[in-house]
């Protein structure tokens, strides 16, 4: 499986962006995909998590509420939209996949994308 993520970019705090997550394969379905972020000098750190079919979510307590994670299973794609951002967001965002179930532990994915740059600014 092969990702990529674009729609990353500079936004003021209180701005919106929406993220996507290319994935090559066809049994896209069949992976759990989660978003992480890493910020300079800090650990990657879970940000959200969506079951294959979509019907279940999982977020980080810092996101929850303004960040929502979709996929469309047709075009082989993840979302991650992001509203209220704050300058704390400020990160490289990465998305991943593993078979079955959306876990927060990213040691348990196997695929990674290269990651897309989201800078807030206050």
């Amino acid at each position: 499986v092969q990702l990529v993520e674009s729609g990353g970019g500079l936004v003021q705090a209180g701005g919106s962006l929406r993220l996507s997550c290319a994935a090559s394969g066809r049994t896209f379905s069949s992976y759990a995909m989660g978003w992480f972020r890493q910020a300079p000098g800090k650990e990657r750190e879970f940000v959200a998590a969506i079951s294959g079919g979509g019907g279940s979510t999982k977020y980080a307590d810092s996101v929850k509420g303004r960040f929502t994670v979709s996929r469309d299973n047709a075009k082989n794609t993840v979302y991650l939209q992001m509203n209220s951002l704050k300058p704390e967001d400020t990160a490289v965002y990465y998305c991943a996949a593993k078979k079955l179930l959306a876990v927060r532990d990213s040691r348990e994915y196997d695929y990674w994308g290269q990651g897309t740059q989201v800078t807030v600014s206050s």
